[in-house]
């Protein structure tokens, strides 16, 4: 039986460096994934700055975006070289700069040149190629849409498919409401899978809790978390003993944050702003006592200069502190 997996979705100003470290602190074994980052970018621009890793990371995929499978090609070497465990192809993201680009959602109407992305790239390297699709983009059927792009990254030697479960709709809603308004068709993504059995398929969209992912991998093979992973990040403390039988690495907040100071220790001893950092740390503690206080110390401390790993330990201190308060009434009213 295939192993069910986790994955954390690549998300656009969020899933950085910094970001990816944090989370592989809450778990060994979620597949993290960058920002997308376009084929030029990686071929003409600054390439540590953009797809430099730390090992700690591993396993951890790059998403690109691009449809030139010649380009294509040569950013999957470099990425390659860098050390990536998987190059995934973005077919998902609805934004006006990736349509300009014809990358993006608008490759579902593309869905031979999808194939011939896929076919170059995995002759070029060894690692496992990857797409990130949608069901189908403004009034294409979802059923046909999906089944002729998922046809021809299979022939193409697709290793996994993971679908966000919604239309994109490319005139009309914006990148963000585009994660919201089309509406959710988890069925559609469980028809394919029962279609392609042999095909690795994990479903994205809308999934904020652990009895629905269970639920998805009753039909498909595995979960990717977006927007719920990076807002309350302690919900990745189930991945490891969920899937995988193994204790989670931490046991909660706290126990992550102790873990991760080493990290941001170097991070500001090479120059980096405590800010870029910690900016990915907000949604810890949500709905404990002191949250807000928590989030709101680091909102206007972490971005001044000088700011340290102090500055971090005077805002977890609004938690420790006011849940002790509410620990001592409990007690008291016993």
């Amino acid at each position: 039986m295939t192993q069910k997996f986790f994955t954390v979705a690549p998300m656009m100003d969020w899933t950085d460096r910094h970001c990816r470290a944090f989370h592989r602190v809450l778990s060994r074994r979620a597949r993290l994934y960058t920002e997308m980052v376009t084929t030029g970018a990686v071929i003409h621009g600054p390439r540590e700055r953009l797809l430099g890793f730390s090992a700690a990371e591993h396993p951890v995929a790059v998403q690109l975006g691009g449809s030139d499978p010649k380009e294509l090609v040569e950013a999957a070497k470099i990425c390659a070289d860098f050390g990536y465990d998987e190059i995934n192809l973005n077919v998902g993201c609805p934004s006006d700069r990736v349509q300009n680009g014809r990358f993006g959602a608008c490759l579902m109407q593309e869905p031979v040149l999808v194939g011939e992305c896929v076919a170059a790239m995995k002759a070029a390297v060894s690692l496992p190629v990857t797409v990130k699709c949608r069901i189908g983009v403004d009034d294409q059927d979802p059923e046909e849409a999906l089944n002729r792009l998922t046809d021809c990254v299979v022939a193409a030697g697709c290793d996994e498919l993971t679908v966000h479960a919604r239309k994109a709709w490319l005139k009309g809603l914006s990148p963000k409401e585009n994660r919201d308004i089309p509406p959710l068709d988890y069925p559609r993504v469980y028809r394919l899978k029962q279609a392609r059995p042999d095909l690795p398929i994990a479903i994205n969209g809308g999934i904020k809790t652990w009895p629905e992912i269970h639920e998805h991998l009753r039909h498909v093979d595995g979960v990717m978390l977006g927007r719920a992973a990076y807002q309350e990040p302690e919900i990745l403390l189930g991945v490891d003993p969920g899937l995988y039988g193994e204790s989670a690495p931490v046991a909660d907040g706290f126990e992550a944050i102790a873990a991760y100071e080493p990290y941001i220790a170097e991070q500001l001893e090479k120059g980096e702003r405590l800010h870029n950092i910690t900016r990915h740390m907000l949604g810890l503690f949500t709905g404990r006592p002191g949250a807000r206080a928590y989030r709101r110390h680091l909102a206007t401390e972490a971005v001044k200069p000088g700011a340290n790993l102090q500055t971090l330990r005077d805002a977890v201190a609004h938690v420790q502190r006011e849940t002790a308060a509410l620990e001592a009434r409990l007690a008291a009213a016993e």
